[in-house]
């Protein structure tokens, strides 16, 4: 099991998880944060400083958030536009940086209003 960010973080991006994250597993997509599910070590410290509750652990995903699982994993695993290849394990998030791109789920939602 693993942590999942939902859509409420979708155009927000607050960071404040990435900041408390131990081990370096959260990634910046275009639009939104992904939790690498591999990487993850299920220490849930990214859960509380989330602004918006966009984080849960999986066990606990409310149903309206559920296809949120599938949608972390797919930014690992499947090639994004604008990406030779998928991303696969990249070690660390900062090591990476930020990537323009996000699952087509995530990139087909209209933005979100300010």
């Amino acid at each position: 099991m693993t942590y999942v960010i939902g859509e409420p973080c979708i155009d927000i991006k607050d960071r404040a998880c990435v900041e408390e994250c131990p081990v370096d597993c959260i990634y910046e997509g275009g639009r939104m944060l992904y939790i690498h599910p591999d990487e993850c070590v299920d220490c849930g410290a990214c859960e509380p400083v989330c602004p918006v509750e966009a984080i849960y652990y999986e066990d606990d995903l409310p149903e309206s958030l559920q296809p949120y699982t599938e949608e972390n994993a797919k930014f690992f695993t499947e090639t994004l536009p604008g990406r030779d290849g998928p991303l696969g394990s990249p070690g660390g998030a900062a090591k990476l940086g930020p990537v323009d791109a996000d699952t087509d789920l995530v990139a087909k939602l209209p933005p979100r209003a300010p």
